[in-house]
């Protein structure tokens, strides 16, 4: 059996015993590792570094990685469990922390790493010993990662580094950054990026600054500055120009993974506000015996359920090598809308207490709105699905 939605058990035909089990042991460390501490976290603008390695240890961080480096060798629907689990905390900073490392950002270095640097760093990457974060977005360039401007020149055995990231997950503690720069600018758009992975002490790389965030306050976000910086040409990910090509393929990963973080968060947000709604007393009767609140919080839980579906049909498709883009731009734009319906409607019902900052379901709502903004705005992937339907 899946997950309840408030208070019903909904199963999937496409997950197996593995995924469930999967599910219990991350619910489990989520129950009692991350709610019991999360607040704290809120406020430090972190998630400790040791609940990252210990959630290595319990094999969280390697889900779909070979075992050769610690990892599971499970599959894309493994990964939205994860996703899912992480999501239900109510506490979508951390949640974040862990899926950018995990399926945004150490994909790259998996991916495009040569087997010298695979066997250097995805152990410790794994085992949560070093973290990674991936730079691609700028200050002038976002969804459309084609107007990246930082460059990286071939100098010798190094390529020199300069430009400027914005935004990004994971980028002030980071260990390890996979970035895109453009390596050949003569070159037609989508053969003029490359991708290179950037350690934390390399000279003439700096965090800018810490940014200060309207949601997922627990996520360390930076700005990163590049200036003459050296990376050695080893550390270069995949071929020279192929950078475009290995961004596209993981947003492919990166928006499902979203789109089941999301739907963790809807199902929290109305289980508390259901059981909010029973106890709330107004005009002498609970908030539940309103018939206009009991059938808001019913179509709600429909549609949240149906995102669940569309969400593991994609994963499903993706373990099965079939082209999944238009169903997983529909993911992402369907369920990043969705989550910020479904938060607008249980802080409404919440009434007062909703807007104030000891209730979860205001911080939840403030982590919500980027879910229609990060990996791809919803505007972004509904031009995706309109390529694809003619």
């Amino acid at each position: 059996m899946s997950t309840q939605v408030s208070g019903n058990d909904m199963p999937s035909v496409y997950l197996e015993e593995e995924h469930e089990l999967l599910r219990a042991q991350i619910r489990r460390f989520v129950d009692e590792e991350i709610k019991p501490h999360a607040l704290q976290w809120e406020q430090d603008g972190m998630v400790p570094r040791e609940v990252l390695q210990r959630m290595g240890q319990l094999g969280f961080l390697g889900i779909r990685y070979p075992a050769e480096y610690g990892g599971s060798d499970l599959n894309t629907l493994a990964t939205v469990i994860l996703a899912e689990e992480l999501g239900r905390s109510t506490f979508s900073g951390v949640a974040i922390t862990v899926l950018v490392h995990t399926d945004m950002a150490s994909v790259h270095l998996f991916n495009g790493g040569s087997p010298t640097l695979r066997d250097r760093f995805m152990p410790d990457v794994v085992a949560g010993k070093k973290i990674v974060a991936v730079g691609v977005t700028e200050p002038g360039a976002g969804s459309d990662v084609k107007a990246i401007r930082t460059t990286a020149c071939r100098d010798g055995d190094s390529y020199v580094l300069n430009g400027a990231k914005m935004f990004i997950t994971n980028g002030v503690h980071a260990n390890l950054y996979c970035i895109a720069a453009v390596t050949n600018p003569e070159a037609r758009p989508s053969q003029r990026l490359s991708m290179l992975l950037v350690e934390k002490a390399t000279p003439g790389f700096r965090v800018g600054r810490a940014l200060d965030k309207h949601g997922w306050r627990s996520s360390d976000t930076a700005e990163l500055l590049f200036e003459d910086c050296r990376v050695p040409a080893e550390n270069l990910l995949g071929e020279e120009g192929h950078g475009f090509y290995a961004i596209m393929r993981n947003f492919q990963n990166e928006r499902i993974v979203i789109g089941a973080m999301a739907m963790g968060e809807a199902q929290a947000a109305i289980e508390i506000t259901l059981d909010w709604v029973t106890q709330r007393q107004a005009f002498g009767a609970p908030l539940w015996s309103k018939q206009a609140i009991r059938q808001r919080l019913a179509m709600l839980a429909a549609k949240v359920a149906a995102g669940r579906q569309l969400v593991y049909h994609s994963a499903w498709l993706v373990t099965k090598g079939i082209d999944a883009t238009k169903e997983v731009s529909m993911v992402k734009a369907y369920c990043g809308e969705l989550v910020n319906e479904v938060m607008y409607d249980c802080l409404q019902f919440h009434g007062g207490m909703g807007y104030m900052r000891e209730s979860a379901i205001e911080r939840m709502t403030r982590d919500a709105r980027v879910q229609s903004i990060g990996g791809g705005t919803t505007e972004v992937m509904l031009e995706e699905v309109a390529k694809r339907m003619r």
